[in-house]
């Protein structure tokens, strides 16, 4: 008989076989439970949780519905503790616009014109002649003879048949053209002054006797407050203000006879019809005409005779023939035209003008006006 086997049993860790009554494994030191024992002892089971099955999908709706839910949680703890910065709109500056200045060109500045002095006039003093004539003659100063000669300041005595050395005026560059001068302005610059230097001796009195010009108007034109001049002071004398020199009062000058004036329209030989009421008459003119000038107008109707004549006066160049002075019969008739300056010489007994020839005849110019007749008409 073979012999009896004890019953043995395996490590569930090493797989080393064991004895039926091992309770450890000696190798791996596993403790090892007797099979009976497990047996007779029941296992003790926990309260098992529900299990919830979801799909895929689901899951993470829910979840995106999570953080969905924990960012609004977020943003309302934020911006009730004032984290959250308001956006503020700034407005965005306005372009401000850029001048450009445009360069201008600079003006050129044009040289004024130098004068090359000229050369003193020799003078041969005369007898009467005076420091003071002589330079009123030659529209200089006295001083200016004085220096040039190297003479005294008395400018005293002259020696009858010495030579004087008379300075030329400076000639003046002609001044740029400025604004219209006022009438003060101008009344100062048509009136002709003499500069005077005052003499050992002079008095205003003096002045003015020699030039014949009051001393009111020295005074003024000089803005003296006194009758007193000093030697050497320079004066000028405003010789436009001199006295009237007595003597017969001028006679005015008449003025040489027109020309016949030169007749324009209409030209010769044109032909007016009915339908023309008016026919206008020109014509150039001689020049300007005096207060009591006029243009005297002559129409003459050589058809009807010399008895049917127009004459008027105008001051224009033109004249407008009525047409009252249209021919009455139904036929052609020869109108003649001339024009003479005349010249008022008075009035007659009904104050009409006197009139006197003051030129020449312009040459005669014939224009055809047609007359009509108005029938009566009928009664029905």
């Amino acid at each position: 008989m073979s012999p009896e086997t004890k019953p043995t049993k395996l490590c569930p860790t090493c797989g080393t076989r064991l004895s039926e009554n091992a309770s450890r494994c000696p190798i791996c030191g596993t403790s090892i439970i007797s099979p009976e024992i497990t047996k007779k002892s029941k296992p003790i089971q926990g309260t098992r949780m529900p299990e919830i099955t979801l799909s895929l999908p689901v899951a993470l709706g829910l979840l995106a519905l999570i953080l969905i839910i924990g960012a609004v949680f977020v943003y309302i703890g934020l911006n009730s503790t004032g984290s959250i910065a308001k956006a503020t709109q700034t407005p965005s500056p306005s372009q401000t616009p850029t001048i450009t200045l445009t360069p201008t060109a600079s003006l050129t500045p044009t040289i004024a014109p130098t004068w090359t002095p000229l050369p003193p006039i020799e003078y041969t003093i005369a007898a009467g002649d005076s420091c003071i004539s002589i330079a009123v003659a030659f529209n200089v100063s006295v001083t200016s003879i004085i220096l040039e000669n190297k003479l005294p300041a008395s400018c005293s005595p002259l020696t009858i048949g010495n030579k004087l050395r008379i300075p030329q005026p400076t000639q003046t560059a002609t001044a740029a053209p400025t604004n219209t001068l006022s009438d003060v302005e101008a009344t100062d610059a048509a009136c002709q002054k003499l500069d005077y230097t005052v003499q050992m001796n002079d008095t205003l009195s003096g002045i003015s006797d020699m030039y014949d010009v009051s001393q009111t108007a020295i005074k003024e034109y000089n803005g003296l407050v006194s009758d007193v001049v000093r030697e050497g002071q320079v004066i000028k004398i405003p010789l436009c203000m001199r006295a009237p020199t007595a003597g017969p009062s001028p006679t005015p000058t008449t003025p040489p006879p027109y020309a016949g004036p030169n007749l324009l329209s209409p030209a010769d030989g044109s032909v007016f019809t009915i339908s023309n009421d008016v026919v206008t008459l020109q014509w150039a003119s001689v020049g300007a005409l005096r207060p009591n000038e006029a243009y005297q107008i002559t129409v003459e109707d050589t058809t009807e005779g010399t008895g049917r004549k127009l004459v008027e006066y105008v001051v224009d160049t033109t004249f407008n023939v009525p047409a009252t002075f249209r021919p009455s019969t139904n036929e052609p008739h020869a109108m003649r035209w001339w024009v003479v300056v005349v010249r008022q010489t008075g009035t007659d007994a009904s104050s009409n003008p006197i009139w006197e020839l003051a030129g020449s005849t312009s040459k005669q110019l014939v224009f055809i006006w047609w007359g009509t007749v108005v029938n009566p008409t009928p009664n029905p």
